[in-house]
């Protein structure tokens, strides 16, 4: 269901920039979080601000004339004028309660290198959990909060296959399909990502509070909103975008005509990246959505492995970002080419299950650029993610 292509940011809408580490600059990850609660600065203007003065602290203290020149309304501009760290101390506190806690910002080259491509990607994102798993490959999962036990076992049996194959499964912590596949890819061993639609401060819904703790350890939440933020209905169509925008292509399990998960779709297909859906019962109502998205052009899907197959191109474009950004992080250290890195880290996994310790033991690369290589091996079919830490070389 690529019935557009994938709009991008200009030119440069692919390249990994170079960071900007806005944690060794509190000042400067407190600007991007200050603009961030600005009245009137939407996601476009936020990031033309950047570019157009090169950092967020600079924007912020910006002369009003140039604010104007820069394109900004005369209301934004005194919003902007008005800006103080007093409005910021729940993000900065929440932020620094724990090392697991992170903002990315587009001025980082750890932001997600697919959501990037996007015009309206979110200007910065609250994580909790592991941000390398924003850049492995990613399946978007998502249907009926009322779901059907059918539908929850066949979202199960998805998810469960491509967590094993080492992919992360992405949705959106909702009840019923949502549910089903966190739970699922963590059960196999797997990485997961749940795109939230408050701020990480909060669950919604309340009873997925275990499922959430369970996420941020073994993968990842995230969000665009500010700490504080409540679950709002116009949220959900914000949050669905991220999901659209983080992952390879978007699978709908089981989705009514109304459902919210035909918006995740929709966009997934204006972003040019595959829809995928699973048919049902022509009287079954919850599998009415699914096809409709068959009748307008999403692949109809029975087994995992068709998507898998139909994935591999946008996979391999993925796999040359990582290898991009890999030679961005050892051009400076006294390490290898990626190629002659690339075929250390082999011979280290060998055919054998081996624990990513004994990766950076046995080749003295940094914890971050092997797991680099490792998720561009993994999308071009040379290594298996056996989960837990583990992996293993395949024979080619």
């Amino acid at each position: 269901m690529r019935q557009r292509r994938a709009r991008r940011r200009g030119p440069g809408a692919y390249a990994v920039p170079m960071k900007y580490d806005n944690a060794a600059d509190p000042n400067e990850r407190e600007a991007w979080l200050m603009a961030h609660r600005t009245a009137g600065l939407g996601n476009l203007r936020l990031a033309q601000l950047y570019e157009r003065f090169g950092s967020m602290r600079a924007a912020l203290g910006a002369s009003r004339a140039a604010l104007r020149e820069a394109g900004l309304p005369e209301a934004t501009c005194v919003e902007m004028a008005r800006c103080s760290r007093a409005a910021i101390t729940a993000d900065v506190d929440w932020l620094d309660a724990s090392p697991t806690r992170s903002l990315l910002t587009l001025a980082d080259a750890d932001y997600p290198p697919m959501l990037r491509r996007l015009t309206d990607a979110p200007p910065l994102l609250f994580v909790e959990g592991d941000l390398n798993a924003l850049w492995r490959a990613q399946i978007a999962m998502v249907g009926s909060r009322n779901a059907s036990r059918a539908g929850c076992d066949t979202a199960r049996d998805f998810a469960t296959y491509f967590a094993r194959l080492g992919m992360v499964i992405t949705s959106g912590l909702a009840e019923g399909i949502d549910a089903a596949a966190h739970l699922a890819c963590l059960d196999a061993g797997g990485s997961t990502i749940a795109v939230c639609g408050t701020g990480l401060d909060r669950v919604y819904p309340e009873r997925h509070r275990a499922l959430a703790q369970r996420i941020a350890a073994h993968g990842a939440l995230v969000s665009e909103f500010p700490i504080g933020t409540p679950p709002l209905p116009e949220h959900f169509p914000r949050r669905n975008r991220i999901i659209a925008g983080l992952s390879l292509g978007t699978l709908v399990v089981e989705a009514s005509l109304k459902s919210g998960s035909l918006i995740t779709a929709r966009l997934a297909g204006e972003y040019g990246r595959d829809v995928f859906a699973v048919p049902g019962s022509i009287h079954e109502p919850r599998a009415r959505g699914c096809h409709q998205l068959i009748r307008n052009g999403a692949m109809l899907v029975t087994e995992a492995r068709d998507i898998i197959e139909a994935l591999q191109p946008i996979g391999h474009e993925l796999g040359d970002v990582l290898r991009a950004r890999l030679a961005t992080q050892t051009q400076h250290e006294p390490a290898p080419a990626p190629d002659a890195a690339n075929g250390r880290l082999l011979d280290a996994i060998g055919f054998a299950a081996t624990d990513f310790d004994s990766l950076v033991t046995a080749t003295g690369l940094t914890a971050g650029a092997i797991s680099s290589m490792l998720m561009s091996l993994e999308l071009d079919g040379h290594v298996a993610d056996l989960g837990g830490g583990r992996y293993q070389r395949l024979a080619r």
